[in-house]
């Protein structure tokens, strides 16, 4: 497995998160470095930057705040999430340009979808994960985010994108964000905020809502934007330190059961509304279009790597 994941022949962004993750390796190592500086050159990253234009736009202008939201899911917003996964950050000038017009998009024309009075906490959630991911957590915006987050959280630990006095696991987005933030620069209502969020999730094993299960938890998706599956609760909540809680183990079961018996794993979905068997990729917003790194239901390095990752904390002295 480690052959597989490290080889010339895999992602620069799966071999950077294997050494560092995994393997656990200090950034001084050759390995490391390698890896980190072939991220936007070759491979996956590369293939993203490659069709941007040069304001730091994807697909539509950008001229306004839905522009570089929609379409879903080939636009700005979703294109600088996953290039923020993938390992990119500031010191790429391609990547500055894109984190300055969603900074810009996302808090003009009086909307300020970024910890403003319109925020939603899958806009806002997703895109200070991925501005601090990029480098921006000192940003006044993505500050002014961060204490919008912890402000907008549930009296029961959890967030929700809509009109709701409960939390839901699909609106992980929240806690996600603030497990970017380093300890050493946690102010103590973020670190409040954050136990009381892994309490939200841990109390119901990162699967326990309603009556009957949701059947799209169970299945590993990539890219996730802002949907949950329990792949993403594992990967927030050991992030976290909370690999230990006994709380959490039905869910490692769960990512156990799905390794193939070529010790890989598959991502099985785009996304939960991209049905084409229902004839198209249509969402209630209107028309979305799937973005994919990887085929579905073939070995992935991607999940593979992230699942590897979730185990080595499990193990960490």
């Amino acid at each position: 497995m480690r052959k597989w994941l490290t080889e010339p022949a895999s992602d620069p962004s799966v071999r950077w998160r294997y050494w560092t993750e995994v393997e656990r390796l200090p950034t001084g190592d050759d390995r490391v470095g390698q890896a980190r500086r072939e991220i936007g050159r070759s491979g996956w990253a590369a293939g993203i930057l490659e069709h941007q234009f040069p304001d730091g736009h994807w697909v539509t202008p950008g001229s306004s705040d839905l522009e570089i939201y929609r379409p879903k899911y080939v636009v700005t917003n979703w294109r600088a999430i996953v290039l923020a996964e993938l390992g990119m950050n500031r010191s790429h000038p391609r990547i500055r340009r894109t984190a300055e017009l969603v900074l810009r998009r996302w808090t003009e024309r009086g909307t300020d979808l970024l910890g403003g009075p319109e925020g939603e906490i899958c806009v806002t959630g997703n895109a200070v994960r991925a501005l601090i991911r990029f480098g921006y957590l000192d940003h006044p915006t993505v500050r002014r985010a961060i204490a919008w987050i912890v402000r907008t959280q549930k009296a029961d630990g959890g967030w929700h994108c809509f009109r709701s006095s409960k939390g839901s696991l699909d609106c992980w987005e929240g806690l996600a964000a603030l497990a970017e933030i380093p300890e050493d620069s946690r102010e103590r209502a973020v670190q409040r905020s954050i136990e009381r969020g892994a309490e939200f999730y841990l109390h119901r094993r990162l699967m326990n809502e309603g009556r009957v299960r949701y059947p799209p938890w169970f299945r590993i998706h990539y890219p996730v934007h802002y949907y949950y599956d329990l792949l993403v609760g594992l990967r927030v909540l050991t992030r976290l330190g909370y690999a230990s809680d006994d709380r959490i183990r039905p869910a490692l079961r769960w990512l156990l059961a799905k390794r193939r018996r070529d010790g890989t794993w598959a991502i099985d979905a785009d996304h939960p509304d991209l049905d084409p068997a229902h004839g198209g990729y249509v969402f209630r917003e209107g028309p979305v279009w799937p973005f994919r790194l990887e085929p579905i239901h073939e070995p992935s390095r991607w999940a593979t790597v992230e699942a590897l990752s979730v185990l080595s904390r499990f193990t960490a002295p």
